[in-house]
Order: structure tokens, then C-alpha cells, then sequence
């Protein structure tokens, strides 16, 4: 039986004094970097294991600096298939060794860590049983030995930057050029939900990132095989009241619905972009909005949450519906009325909620 520790954060901070690596940290992150510790052992084999995106992947790279020479080994696992560009970007330059999880054999591991997210966030998860979860989206009913959740946090690296600076770790060029890239990707270069803290963590591993490597990595966003999609959205896209919604068909991979709904946002008029596509037999649903009075976790949750996976943060959120479950609804193959279909379950069930809910998340006028 594993004992299970329960520790309060106060993540109260001070101003970051760049001459001092410890500077600003909190008794309690002290306490926590030291409750982290003592899930492991000096022949633990541990097997670090995620949801590949660019908080991800520093986060897990993080955690493995974490326990150099503390344990055995530390492998790092994606659950996906890692096929977005700025992903593979990351991992060739940064000199990322990533495990793909469905070909893992879990027995070669006796410790396993889950960084930025949680294990019903995704079936594969289910393989594992976390010892140590660290995450900043919001918080389900897993369980793990060790969990460090902060749903207020922008992104899990600037988590786990605190981590490094309480162990008195100064980074490396790549690891703090992942940090780095991490924060500003997950905060949309804080435009999205952030605390004090993740100005903090990014002011600290800007100090030793390479800022023209990190450049390249985010530059790295495009396929030539993704542009038949900006195609297929423009002509089929249906405007509402501020809100684009775009319907890409089967997709190669998901991530060009988010590459998409992203680029939506760019338009000034646009207040909502809610992009969708099949992919591996799921409907998958990507919610942007610009933050103001707006939720689109609850959006996303509210609409297709009976059906499949859904939530997210207030500016951003995924939904995931097996087709199986979709089938009776609507006509598969027929792309006009897939998407009148998902608009009607985003609309519809806002209406249903009334008047207050409409204002709150679609962001409408009084």
C-alpha cells in the first residue's frame, strides 16, 4: 500500500533576485520538492509519462533533471503519436529521446510520473498508475501518492521551473530554451489565463534559453500537407454573432483544428472559434475564445461532456466523441450537417441554460 501525502501550497512568491537560483521560493514549495523526493529510490526505473505538446515535453524533461542520479533511470513516454511540427521541431533540436507509450512495456517500470495531465484525460493513461501527478488544468478525481495540481497556473513548466529552482538546479541552455518555449506557448504569450508566478518562471529560464532556438521551434508550425485545410475551412466556415465555426472533414491529425481555431483568433471580429474534424474515429473539438466573459471548458463540457471527453480553461478547451456514441445524431459523410449539428450542441445547450449562462460564456450582451 502506498502512503498517500496530502500537502497544502501556498505559493506565495517574492520578487526573483537573478543573482540567487532559490530566491523567491517558498517554505512550502521547499516542502513539496522534498515530499516529490520521497517517492523515489536510488533503483527506481521510472518512466515519465505524457500527452506530447510543448508544456509536456518540458515538463517531463524537467522532472527527469529532477531526479538525475536520485534514481536509476528515467524514461520519457507520449501517449501520441508526435506529429505536429513544432513537436517534432522540439524534439530533434532540443535532443528529446521520447518512448511512444502504446509500445512501452510497463513492467520495465516500477515508479511512473504524469506531467500536464491527468489519467482520465485519456484512455492510454489507464496502462498506468501514476505515483506522482503535476498538472495545471483542472483538477478530476485521481489519485496518486503524490499530486501537485494548480488549475491557476498558465502553464505546468512555469510548476515545474519552481520545482527545479527548490532543488537549486540551474537549467541547461536546452531545457530552459523547452521552459522557455513551454510558458509562452501555453499562455499564448500571456494572453491567456497566468499568475505572477509564470512571469516569474519565464523572466528566470529567459536568463538561460537560447532565444534564437526557441525561435525555431515555434516557427515550425506549418506542413505543407496542412495547408488543404485552411481550403476546406474557408469555404465551409459558418460566422455567428462573433463566433466561427469551421468543419475540416477527416483530418491526417488533429492538431491542424488546432493550428486553426488559433488562426481564427487572429481576426478582429472574431470573439469565438470552434473547429472541428474526425480523426481516428473521434470527433474532436477544438473551443478559442479571445477571455472576456467567456468559459469555454464549461462551453465545451456543457455541450458534448454526455458523450465523450470535454473540458478545458476558461480561453481554450478540447472536446473528443467517439463516433459510436454520435451516430443516431447524425448523418456520417455528410460535412454540412456535422456541422450544423455541433453548432446546434453548443447553441442549443446555452440557451437551455438560460440567461446568465449566456452572458457568462458566450459572452452576449446585456
Amino acid at each position: 500500500m502506498k502512503k498517500m501525502f496530502v500537502i497544502e501550497i501556498d505559493s506565495s512568491y517574492y520578487p526573483c533576485n537573478s543573482h540567487n537560483i532559490t530566491a523567491g521560493i517558498s517554505f512550502s514549495m521547499k516542502k513539496k520538492l522534498q515530499a516529490f523526493y520521497k517517492q523515489f529510490s536510488g533503483n527506481d526505473r521510472v518512466l515519465v509519462i505524457i500527452n506530447a505538446d510543448p508544456d509536456a515535453i518540458a515538463s517531463a524533461m524537467a522532472v527527469k533533471r529532477l531526479l538525475w542520479r536520485k534514481v536509476s533511470g528515467v524514461s520519457l513516454s507520449s501517449i501520441n503519436v508526435i506529429r505536429r511540427p513544432d513537436n517534432i521541431a522540439m524534439i530533434r533540436l532540443l535532443g528529446i529521446d521520447m518512448l511512444y507509450a502504446e509500445e512501452v512495456d510497463a513492467k520495465k517500470f516500477n515508479r511512473f510520473v504524469m506531467v500536464d495531465s491527468q489519467p482520465n484525460h485519456n484512455k492510454i493513461f489507464a496502462k498506468f498508475a501514476p505515483d506522482v501527478i503535476i498538472d495545471h488544468h483542472p483538477e478530476t478525481d485521481a489519485l496518486a501518492p503524490f499530486k501537485d495540481i494548480r488549475p491557476d497556473y498558465g502553464a505546468t513548466a512555469s510548476i515545474m521551473t519552481e520545482y527545479l529552482r527548490a532543488a537549486k538546479i540551474k537549467p541547461s541552455v536546452k531545457l530552459a530554451t523547452a521552459l522557455f518555449h513551454a510558458i509562452k506557448t501555453d499562455t499564448n504569450n500571456f494572453e491567456r489565463q497566468t499568475r505572477a508566478e509564470d512571469i516569474i518562471a519565464f523572466q528566470y529560464v529567459f536568463r538561460h534559453a537560447n532565444i534564437y532556438l526557441a525561435r525555431k521551434i515555434e516557427k515550425a508550425d506549418l506542413r505543407l500537407d496542412f495547408l488543404k485545410y485552411f481550403r476546406i475551412a474557408f469555404e465551409g466556415m459558418r460566422m455567428r454573432r462573433g463566433k466561427v465555426f469551421a468543419y475540416l472533414g477527416t483530418v491526417a491529425n488533429p492538431d491542424i483544428c488546432v493550428i486553426l481555431a488559433d488562426f481564427f483568433m487572429r481576426i478582429c471580429s472574431v470573439k469565438w472559434s470552434i473547429v472541428s474534424g474526425i480523426y481516428d474515429n473521434r470527433l474532436i473539438v477544438i473551443f478559442r475564445n479571445d477571455g472576456l466573459r467567456k468559459d469555454a471548458g464549461k462551453t465545451a463540457k456543457s455541450g458534448f461532456g454526455e458523450l465523450g471527453s470535454a473540458g478545458g480553461h476558461k480561453s481554450m478547451a478540447r472536446a473528443e466523441i467517439p463516433l459510436e456514441n454520435i451516430k443516431e445524431f447524425i448523418a456520417l459523410g455528410n460535412d454540412r450537417t456535422q456541422l450544423q449539428w455541433i453548432i446546434g450542441r453548443i447553441e442549443k445547450k446555452a440557451e437551455k441554460t438560460g440567461t446568465a449562462f449566456k452572458k457568462e460564456i458566450l459572452g452576449l450582451k446585456s
